[in-house]
């Protein structure tokens, strides 16, 4: 538990918003593999706005510069707003999916630890239930090591998803982007993109 604790304390959530155009992802991808960087987990899905996409990403802050990740991820033309939001008031959650073994002499009890962590049951069958939980990474964590010892079949997780608790964030790229990421892009003739708040009271 203690290590667990540990770990969690050195990990940064950084989000991205990006053009959601054909071969974005790929390239942020090669861009984490290029550079060596810890990525802990990445989700990705549709904003709030049309043609923009929002990137979770989780670091592992004691194995991997935050700030290179940042400065790198401002790097690429599709990236229109980075931010670590780690120190700022956020609700992150994660989802879980696991398929547990169990026969009909257990299969009460699994299903009532699954009550315990508000867990839902999605499939059941003659010799398995799938369970999805979702919260935070430490109580998804806990109800995976409760279902270990029935066996675990199958196990998908989103990684985490986070927004700001109604604080607003800068709504400039030129006021986000550190000097060498602006001057990057004024020798490669960019112009900054139109800003995008992450989130608006």
């Amino acid at each position: 538990m203690a290590g667990r604790e540990a770990r969690s304390a050195t990990l940064h959530t950084v989000i991205a918003l990006v053009e959601d155009r054909p071969g974005v992802l790929n390239r942020v991808a090669s861009l984490f593999r290029r550079r060596g960087f810890n990525i802990e987990s990445l989700a990705v899905g549709h904003s709030e706005t049309p043609g923009i996409s929002r990137l979770t990403l989780v670091v592992d802050g004691a194995n991997t510069v935050v700030e290179q990740v940042e400065k790198q991820l401002f790097k690429l033309i599709d990236v229109v707003k980075v931010a670590d939001i780690t120190h700022l008031p956020i609700v992150a959650r994660e989802l879980a999916l696991v398929k547990v073994a169990c026969t009909i002499a257990n299969r009460a009890d699994v299903i009532q630890i699954a009550q315990v962590f508000r867990a839902d049951v999605v499939d059941v069958a003659d010799m398995s239930v799938t369970i999805q939980v979702a919260g935070d990474e430490d109580k998804n964590d806990a109800f995976i090591e409760l279902m270990e010892p029935y066996g675990i079949k199958e196990l998908a997780r989103t990684g985490r998803v986070a927004l700001t608790r109604g604080i607003a964030e800068p709504t400039k790229v030129e006021e986000d982007e550190p000097e060498e990421v602006r001057e990057f892009h004024a020798q490669a003739g960019r112009r900054p993109k139109k800003a995008l708040p992450f989130v608006s009271d």
